[in-house]
């Protein structure tokens, strides 16, 4: 008899159990990576099986992290370096950005949940479809507060500190704002996650050890966690192993 399937399941249970629903992490970034050698792993030479695999995968880790009672998530979906990869490669992420974003319209997940959704970035760079989806999903949302998506489309770290410095740069020279005002909290004011508090763990799938540019500003204090497996395959286990290693660290930020 194989006991890999019920030995599996037990060690699943003990995870979730040992998780303390009161010391999650209040946001939870994630990196999406490892679609297209996913893709490359299962034979595929177009990477765009890996990215719909992907794509199917990120509402079943939504809601392991909302019944984890971890009530804003950041999904680093696109970065604006991501327009420079094949033209067929970017249509078909467009393509699938559209979609998802239509979806949530009528998800009961996402209503069940009182999911506020939200795309972060430079969303004017994305094709007016995406964009008009991404208006819809928004709008149908605007009054759940319960908890937050933050979609990361079209997002560069740098281009977000660009983007502030600009603006409190134009707010200086119309006279509004003098540069000895400029503190901290001005300029996270200006960020694109204005009002929403900085990530307490960032997960990063595929084995990849770094940010590419995710949450540059926000990141500072944030716990790093780096899963040895791609995301399209990515499990409820890995999931918990990530909560229960937070759970499991002591955060000083620096004092």
């Amino acid at each position: 008899m194989n006991l890999a399937g019920p030995v599996y399941r037990l060690y699943e249970y003990f995870l979730y159990r040992q998780l303390d629903k009161k010391l999650a992490p209040r946001h939870v970034g994630i990196i999406l990576d490892g679609n297209r050698r996913y893709a490359k792993k299962h034979g595929m030479e177009v990477p765009w099986f890996g990215h719909k695999k992907g794509a199917a995968k990120v509402l079943e880790v939504l809601r392991i992290l909302w019944e984890a009672n971890v009530k804003v998530c950041t999904l680093y979906a696109f970065s604006i370096e991501n327009f420079q990869r094949n033209k067929d490669e970017v249509n078909e992420i467009m393509a699938l950005a559209k979609e998802k974003f239509t979806e949530v319209v009528g998800n009961p997940d996402v209503h069940k949940h009182k999911v506020r959704i939200s795309a972060i970035g430079r969303v004017d760079l994305l094709p007016k479809d995406v964009q008009d989806a991404i208006r819809m999903a928004e709008e149908e949302t605007k009054d759940y507060n319960d908890h937050l998506l933050n979609v990361a489309i079209g997002y560069s770290g740098r281009a977000e500190l660009v983007d502030a410095v600009r603006a409190i740069g134009e707010k200086i020279e119309a006279g509004e704002m003098h540069p000895s005002d400029v503190t901290e909290d001005i300029i996270e004011s200006h960020l694109y996650t204005n009002g929403i508090p900085d990530p307490d763990l960032i997960i990063r799938t595929s084995g990849e050890e770094r940010l590419s540019g995710f949450l540059l500003w926000q990141s500072a204090y944030s716990e790093l966690y780096f899963a040895q497996i791609y995301w399209p395959a990515v499990r409820k286990i890995d999931v918990w192993r990530a909560l229960r290693s937070y759970g499991s660290r002591s955060r000083r930020y620096g004092k």
